[in-house]
């Protein structure tokens, strides 16, 4: 399927939508594709054109995708309002602490479950996920639940205002560390060097925590998409992705495609 208009609304038609109910809360998910299970999280505002794009690249890599409608539109293009709306709703609501260092978003439970739940029905060796900018650490709290085995950090941006935070708790991470050194593990994670919301500072908290077990890249700002609609560079796999041979935002989205391909299949 060619790529929709990355600046119209995406019907998503080519997504099943599911209401699933875990943990006592129902959610939309976008579900499409065969194959072990991806659980594809959005960055802000929603699942744009951008994010559903990619969606479709983990598809077409073999892989079921499970997409959570976890803010915002589905399908609608960005806009600054939007963008503002939807940061807006989620920075006060109690699935997300977005502010809050040392700490987990409360959502990370149901999301775990999500795992826990399309792992059966999808088969394979496991489940991969992907979190992007407001949903970049979701990823690692997932490592949790046994059936998660392939989490990539894209742009991890909790907790805002602090960046060198990592946005885990404490008896979590410890827990997660000994996951990744007893099933001999790895982390994968993203950012542009000059990303002013995901930092440095950042990826050098995660790398003392996990040592090699935390693989991290960083991407020069030359890579980002000129034309994007944001000016800092910032989504490796969406906004600011150049989808060209040689591009350093394509080895990257191919490089976690293989990431998914080596764990789950």
């Amino acid at each position: 399927m060619p790529d929709a208009a990355l600046d119209t609304t995406d019907p998503l038609d080519d997504f099943e939508r599911r209401d699933v109910t875990l943990e006592g809360k129902t959610k939309l998910v976008f579900v499409a594709g065969s194959g072990p299970a991806v659980i594809v999280m959005t960055e802000m505002p929603g699942i744009s054109p951008y994010v559903a794009r990619f969606a479709r690249w983990v598809r077409g890599a073999g892989f079921t995708v499970w997409m959570p409608n976890l803010f915002g539109d589905p399908g609608r293009p960005l806009s600054n309002g939007y963008t503002f709306k939807s940061i807006a709703k989620a920075c006060i609501s109690s699935e997300f602490r977005a502010f809050a260092a040392n700490a987990s978003s409360p959502v990370t439970r149901w999301l775990r479950a999500l795992a826990a739940h399309a792992h059966p029905l999808c088969g394979g060796k496991g489940v991969g996920a992907i979190g992007m900018c407001f949903t970049g650490n979701f990823a690692l709290s997932m490592m949790l639940e046994p059936a998660m085995l392939a989490p990539v950090l894209s742009q991890p941006s909790l907790p805002l205002g602090r960046s060198g935070g990592m946005h885990i708790a404490p008896d979590e991470l410890a827990a997660v560390k000994e996951r990744l050194e007893r099933e001999d593990l790895t982390v994968l994670a993203y950012r542009f060097a000059g990303d002013s919301f995901c930092r440095a500072a950042r990826f050098a908290a995660y790398e003392q925590a996990l040592g090699d077990r935390f693989k991290g890249t960083v991407l020069p700002d030359t890579a980002a998409n000129p034309d994007a609609p944001m000016s800092n560079p910032h989504s490796v796999v969406t906004l600011h992705l150049i989808d060209e041979e040689g591009q350093p935002t394509r080895r990257a989205r191919d490089e976690i495609l293989e990431f998914f391909k080596l764990r789950l299949v």
